[in-house]
């Protein structure tokens, strides 16, 4: 393995994330090799701090990868900073070649992807901006920090009137900006009211903050609403291109007749419809937050071990197979010519 263009790996995993080092971890402990490639682009870097890890409550996202980064190496498991762009079956059709953007090469028996989502904003001024501290998605993850604050809604789909309804549990104060994305039903407009959910129609123009923080939303006309936190639903859009060259393609997740975004289809233990190639995390389940994306890829490490102990048990048996065929080619020629000599030939062919 002195060519880094021919290094051959058990396992490769793409995406250094909770998923692909859980998924590593497991996978080190059983002793395979194991190389993660990981492009340092996690979906959860704007976020200060994750939450609902138990045991791990309130840790910065880079200090748990730098953690697990550690944990691995300590069982043997290589890891690698750049991006994998493509990945391709061998010609003889055991194993995967995977190229990264510099050129280089690996080649693995198996791949476990977890190369997680792209949250897409609408076009609203503002929310890239504060994209995971005063601009925010999810409940669990941040409703906590923004308890009894004032909470807008920016609507984006129809599930807006269900997000309003669930961040009500964290504050009596929210204000559903509809800026014409949707028109709630009679039911809907009756529940927002009986929750004291404030309803604002109109377009959103922007966000206004100070300090780096957000104060408000504004309107067309220049009207401002003061807000302490913006909650949006972005679309969820699977990081798959590099499973493109394999024949996977991601499938659209709907809600409510709207589509939340796109995902690898696999099974529980994220197995793909190609043989050999899994998937884990973000990429394959577009609502888990990190410990669950953490649980799949433990989950799909194992899987992962468990196909290659059949694989190297077959190849064992074939193996062991090999010689007393050979014996008995020979002990056919005998009995059918006589020639022990032609016998001995054979069984060396």
């Amino acid at each position: 393995m002195s060519n880094t263009q021919t290094r051959t790996y058990d396992v490769v995993v793409i995406g250094g994330g909770a998923a692909g080092l859980s998924g590593a971890l497991a996978l080190g402990r059983a002793r395979r090799s194991v190389l993660v490639i990981d492009a340092g682009s996690p979906r959860n870097a704007p976020a200060s701090h994750m939450h609902n890890y138990l045991g791990r409550e309130g840790t910065p996202p880079a200090e748990l990868l730098a953690i697990g980064r550690e944990e691995v190496a300590g069982y043997g498991v290589e890891v690698e900073e750049g991006e994998a762009v493509s990945a391709e079956r061998l010609a003889d059709g055991d194993g995967f070649r995977v190229v990264r953007a510099d050129g280089t090469a690996v080649t693995a028996r198996r791949l476990l992807v977890t190369t997680g989502l792209t949250d897409e904003l609408p076009a609203v001024p503002g929310l890239a901006e504060h994209w995971g501290e005063g601009v925010l998605h999810c409940p669990y993850c941040h409703g906590w920090e923004v308890r009894d604050a004032a909470i807008g809604i920016i609507a984006v789909t129809p599930m807006a009137v269900h997000q309003a309804l669930m961040w009500r549990q964290w504050s009596a104060d929210v204000t559903l900006f509809l800026r014409d994305a949707y028109e709630p039903t009679e039911e809907e407009y009756e529940e927002l009211a009986a929750r004291g959910i404030a309803v604002v129609d109109g377009e959103v123009t922007g966000l206004e903050a100070s300090g780096g923080r957000v104060t408000g939303v504004v309107l067309a006309g220049g009207r401002v609403v003061p807000r302490d936190a913006v909650v949006v639903q972005p679309r969820f859009t699977a990081r798959s291109g590099v499973l493109e060259g394999l024949g996977l393609r991601p499938v659209p997740l709907e809600a409510g007749g709207h589509t939340l975004g796109t995902y690898i289809a696999a099974d529980p233990a994220g197995a793909t419809e190609v043989p050999g190639v899994w998937v884990a995390g973000n990429v394959a389940s577009l609502m888990d937050q990190v410990i669950v994306a953490a649980a799949a890829g433990l989950k799909a490490g194992a899987a992962i071990n468990g196909d290659l102990i059949a694989d190297d048990t077959r190849r064992a048996v074939e193996a062991r197979r090999a010689p007393f065929s050979a014996r008995a080619e020979r002990e056919v020629c005998e009995k059918v010519t006589g020639d022990r000599r032609h016998g001995l030939e054979g069984a060396t062919r």
